[in-house]
């Protein structure tokens, strides 16, 4: 059987690996991918934690309500991403440093 501490473990593992892919990288679609990383390990907490919740879903709810925030915030994000690669032919977050026109 799944325990607590196996969905605890691989929540830090997810968070770790995404927050090592926003410090390293170079690439604002990789640094995304970073970010979606972390949202999962805190949307996988929340599911792990709600299983042991027997009376309220709240944990599964909080969850959705995440899950739907993530793809928001991941559509808003490629939009910026795509005009920003119009504009500078780059997405390497470090050769953007002119955001006027």
């Amino acid at each position: 059987m799944i325990t607590l501490t196996d969905f605890l473990i691989v929540s830090v593992m997810l968070f770790c690996i995404g927050l090592y892919m926003i410090v390293s990288k170079r690439n604002a679609i990789q640094i995304l991918i970073g970010i979606e990383l972390i949202l999962n390990a805190a949307i996988l907490n929340l599911v792990a934690f709600g299983k042991h919740d027997a009376t309220n879903n709240s944990g599964q709810v909080f969850a959705l309500f995440a899950i739907v925030l993530a793809a928001a915030t991941t559509a808003v994000a490629l939009a910026i991403i795509l005009n920003v690669y119009r504009k500078y032919k780059t997405i390497d977050p470090g050769k953007i440093n002119n955001l006027r026109d």
